[in-house]
């Protein structure tokens, strides 16, 4: 058996029918591996066409200006108190001041008048002095008005200046009437209003006797002599 195996294999019989299984195994395989496409007609099919290549255009960039930074600089925080101060609040009543009303006491020629920084002479004492009102001639029983509205603090028997009736008014004013008949119209502790009769005109002054029949009229403020022309013309 081995000497024919031999003889077969080598003889050119042999070598043809090997060479011929060859080439049928080489077409064969490259059939299935290319599908009957040959290898110039497999490479034009891949090469992309010109139409194919297609160049994207470069995208455009949008410019723009770009705004201005603006810096903003954060106010700086306010410590507030922990606890908030109680805070008082005044529920008085507001009345309306009612604007002061001023009459003459009496009307009559001033004799004497009002001066504190000049000396004036006295004919009843003989004597210079300062004098803290004005003497207002008039007859014995005239009626003798309040200055102003207030409220009667004395009534009293002066020794020098005779019967006298002292008001109290707003603003720390005073006013006096002075040489009165001996019973005026008007008590301690009264409320009386601008124009009210309080008394009459007397001669009970002994400083001022010799005057003749008068009202004596002064002013003060706050304890200080005032000019009683400049009170009645506020």
């Amino acid at each position: 058996m081995s000497k024919k195996w031999d003889a077969i294999r080598g003889s050119a019989e042999f070598y043809i029918t090997m060479a011929v299984c060859l080439v049928v195994i080489g077409v064969s395989g490259y059939f299935l591996l290319f599908g009957g496409v040959s290898p110039e007609e497999r490479l034009e099919e891949e090469a992309p066409s010109e139409e194919a290549i297609v160049t994207d255009p470069a995208p455009e960039v949008e410019v723009s200006a770009e705004e201005p930074v603006v810096e903003t600089i954060a106010p700086e925080p306010v410590e507030t108190p922990a606890v908030m101060p109680e805070v008082e609040i005044d529920d008085t009543p507001v009345v309306a001041e009612i604007p002061r009303q001023l009459v003459d006491p009496l009307e009559g020629e001033v004799v004497t008048a009002f001066s504190m920084e000049e000396l004036v002479y006295n004919a009843t004492l003989g004597d210079w002095r300062t004098h803290d009102g004005v003497d207002i001639a008039a007859e014995v029983g005239t009626s003798v008005l309040a200055a102003s509205s207030g409220t009667v603090i004395s009534v009293e028997e002066d020794p020098l200046m005779g019967t006298t009736v002292v008001i109290e008014h707003d603003g720390g004013y005073q006013t006096t009437y002075s040489n009165l008949q001996a019973e005026p119209s008007v008590a301690e502790g009264d409320t009386v209003s601008a124009g009210q009769f309080i008394g009459a005109v007397g001669d009970t002054a002994a400083a001022e006797a010799a005057q003749g029949p008068h009202l004596h009229f002064s002013v003060t403020c706050d304890g200080e002599p005032v000019d009683p022309q400049s009170f009645l013309n506020q």
